[in-house]
Parts: C-alpha cells; structure tokens; sequence
C-alpha cells in the first residue's frame, strides 16, 4: 500500500467530514475530491468507518501519548497544565480538520472502536483531574471544584479549532502566551 496516497486519503477525509459531516460523506464524494474512481480507493482503504477509526483514534491516542509523557513528571502544576494548554493548540493547528472529526464524528465509530476511543478519552480525563487533584494538595491549585476546572479546561481546549480557525487575526504566538495565562490565572495559587 502507498502510505503517502493512504495519507492523503485520510486527510481528505477528515476535511471533509470537518466540512459535512461524517454522514453526509460517500465514498464517492472522497474519490471525487481526490480525483479518483470510487473502486479505486478500496485499493486504499477498506471502509468509511476505517478511516473514520483512524482519524479519530490517531488524534485520541496524540492527546493520551503527551498526557502519559508529563503526567509523571516532577514539574509543577501550573507547568504541567500549561503543557497540556501548548499541546491542545499544537494539535489544534496541526490536526483541525482530524481534531473536528474526532469531536463531532466519534458517535458514529462501530462500537469497538467506540469503546476504545471512550477508553483514551476518559484515561485523559482521570489523568487530568489526578494532575489538578495533586495541584491542589500541594496549594498549587485554589479552593475551586475539579470538575468545574475539567469542564472549564477541557471545554474550551476541545472546541479551540472553532474559535481559532474564525480568529484569523490572532498570531500563534499570542495565542500560545495567552490562552495558558486566561486559563491558569483563574485557579492557580
């Protein structure tokens, strides 16, 4: 198989599941905007729900590789959380249209690759709020509820690639210095 014309495949997928929605997609939408016949891409690919999987999992699994990799770390709370913050918008500006896709589309992934999309997803969460829960035992995090702070974070570093890719006047650079200090300033002691 061509990893490079399987990449493609991918890319043009996500951007159009981003763009329409996963259901409104057919495979012959795909090979339309490729340029290719529909009989083509199973030269390529097996199924839409393959890579449905693989761009949802691909992204899930990002996230839970740079949380495993700080989470055990000696650093502080505030650096952890504003690695997770660099994280979320690196991933944003590399992965938008996958990163949409996993957010809107995950419902639609057949129920074993539901399961272990929800499984990373929640491994994350646990991670999380066990990097804030250890923040506010050492008074590293102010006297305001986890799950507040979980819903607070996690809300508005999911739905990043909405804001950002409308927000055109923002440099990634301010963005990168910004958003970690909105975010922080409200719960860090």
């Amino acid at each position: 198989m061509n990893k490079s014309r399987h990449q493609e495949i991918i890319n043009t997928a996500a951007h159009l599941f981003k763009e329409k929605g996963y259901n409104a997609v057919s495979m012959r939408d795909l090979a339309s905007k490729l340029d290719i016949k529909a009989a083509s891409l199973y030269n390529h690919i097996s199924s839409k729900q393959e890579i449905l999987a693989a761009i949802v999992l691909e992204v899930a699994q990002e996230f839970t590789y740079h949380i495993n990799t700080i989470f055990p770390e000696k650093s502080s709370t505030q650096e952890k959380l504003e690695a997770i913050i660099q994280n979320h918008i690196e991933i944003t500006l590399r992965m938008t249209d996958k990163l949409a896709c996993m957010n809107n589309d995950w419902v639609h992934l057949q129920a074993e690759n539901k399961e272990k999309y929800r499984h990373l997803r929640n491994a994350y969460e646990d991670k999380f709020r066990a990097i804030l829960k250890e923040g506010k035992e050492k008074g590293e995090i102010k006297d305001v509820d986890l799950e507040i702070i979980v819903f607070s974070f996690l809300a508005t570093l999911r739905t990043l690639y909405l804001w950002y890719t409308k927000k055109t006047s923002v440099e990634v650079e301010i963005l990168q210095r910004d958003l970690p200090k909105t975010l922080l300033d409200g719960i860090i002691s």
